[in-house]
Formats: C-alpha cells, structure tokens, sequence
C-alpha cells in the first residue's frame, strides 16, 4: 500500500499535568492535513513514546486511528530493545487498525546480525501490516547497512525504511525509501523514494507538498524553508513543541528527561518563524 508522501512523525500534545491531551492531538491531526501531510506516525521519537506506559502509547494510536482525518494513513511506532515487548506493542497496534508499523532497531543491547534479523523475524510475525525500518544510528549506536536492509527486506512484510543515517541514502532492493531527515526530503525525492517522515512539516507543511507537487521548483523551496526546518530540528521534539505552541497549537510541555525550550532556544525559534512569514514580530514600545 501507498502511505503517502508527506508523513507527519506527529508530537504528543500533554496537558498541563503532562496527561496526553487527546483533543489537541485530534485537532492537530486535522490542522497537519489541511497543510500537506497525507499521514501520521505516532508515537516515535518525536511523539515521545519512551515516557508513555503502554497504556497510554496504544491510546494515542487508538485516537490516530479512529479520529484520523478522511483519506489520512496512520503508522504507529512500536519498536523497543525487547523483542518480545515489540512483537506485543505491533500485534496490538495492529489490531487497533493502523495501516502499518514504525520498528526502530533494537538499542542499547547491540545485538549482532543474526540477532537483528531473528529481531525482525519475530515483530513480522506480529503483524500482517507494512513494517518500517527504522535505521537510526544517531539515536541506537548501531547502525544497518543497505546490504543487511536488502536482506531484511526478504522477510515477510517488511516493505520500507525510514533512513535517518544520510550517508547511507540510496535505493534499497525491496524496500520503499522514506527519508528520516528534512534535510534530506529532497534528495530522496530525485532518488524516486516514497517521500518524508518529517518533523518540520508541523510547520511548513505547505512548502513540502509543494515540493512533492512541484519537482523544477523543488531546489528553490528547499533553500527557502532551510532556515525555519533547521530550527525546529535543533532538539527534537523540544524544538518543534516550542514553534507549536507559538503558533497557537496547544501542545503543552515535555516529559523528563526532556524539558521544555529555554528562553534563548524559544527566542531562536521565535525568529525563525518570524523570518518565514509564520509569525508576526511583536512590535517594540
């Protein structure tokens, strides 16, 4: 199946006790389809997921799913260094009608190869949905070269990757290529991969449907959004909640270990946006 090419890696709002706030998110859902996302990932890396109880992490992709706006796809992240915990959060995620999985690599652990493989032989079987890889070296230390995801692609089920290693961005036999960076939305794109799991198209949506809709003018946008998507990636989601919430979408705050903006690092984001035409400067006394 197609998941579109602009997928949103959605934020989870909190409210001002840090429980998830499901009507903002529901309402952010619909705000991020109207401004160029045709789907969501929830519950990765910029949706919190460590700090949510499995309760409160099936939930979330309970509400994506039921409340996801017409024509949307939603792919729920259930990836851990527990194998058979992953296996159970996909089974569950799937059963809640998601229309595929987000499996980020086992971390921590460090497993070999035979590990990784047996890993994702096992989370497969959990599933009938579309698996994404997810090749983060920045975040789990290890990191999977296109041959071992050309074998992985051999398993049942696993159909993509999510590349957030930009020195390993090439076609994959097998796999649909998403890019896991802004940065690298465009090149992606030239390579005829599938599209984005973006954090900035909270922001400047708009920009990056355009260049999906849009390829002779693709480099031009790029180079104007490149300051406004590199400020809300400085920390994320500590970067991009600060923007939201300056924008108007309640949000809220972090959980620990992450904290919110400071005033210097929101004062940056203010001015990018400013700078992009998303908020207007207030005006001096």
């Amino acid at each position: 199946m197609s998941f579109g090419t602009v997928l949103t890696a959605i934020v989870t709002p909190f409210d001002e006790n840090l429980a998830v706030d499901e009507q903002a998110l529901i309402d952010l859902m619909h705000h991020l389809a109207k401004h160029g996302s045709d789907g969501f990932v929830v519950c990765g890396t910029t949706g919190e997921a460590p700090t949510l109880g499995d309760a409160e992490h099936l939930r979330v992709v309970e509400l994506a799913s039921r409340y996801r706006p017409e024509g949307s796809t939603v792919i729920a992240g259930t990836g851990s260094n527990n194998t058979r915990h992953a296996a159970h959060m996909t089974e569950r995620a799937t059963a809640l009608g998601v229309d595929g999985i987000l499996s980020v690599t086992p971390y921590y652990n460090k497993p070999n190869r035979r590990g990784i493989v047996a890993h994702y032989r096992e989370i497969a079987k959990a599933t009938d949905k579309p698996i994404v890889l997810y090749n983060i070296p920045s975040r789990v230390v290890l990191d999977l070269p296109n041959e071992l995801l050309a074998e992985l692609a051999q398993i049942e089920h696993i159909d993509y990757v999510k590349q957030a290693n930009n020195a390993n961005l090439a076609p994959v036999d097998g796999l649909g290529l998403y890019a896991g960076n802004d940065e690298i939305f465009g090149r992606t794109l030239d390579l005829g991969g599938c599209g984005v799991i973006s954090v900035a198209s909270h922001v400047i949506g708009d920009e990056m449907r355009r260049m999906v809709d849009e390829p002779q003018n693709r480099a031009e946008i790029e180079a104007s959004v490149r300051g406004v998507r590199d400020a809300v990636n400085v920390c994320n989601p500590i970067s991009v909640k600060a923007a939201l919430n300056l924008l108007g979408h309640q949000v809220g705050g972090l959980r620990l270990p992450l904290v919110e903006a400071d005033e210097d690092e929101v004062a940056v984001v203010r001015a990018a946006l400013q700078r992009h035409g998303l908020l207007q400067p207030v005006p001096s006394a």
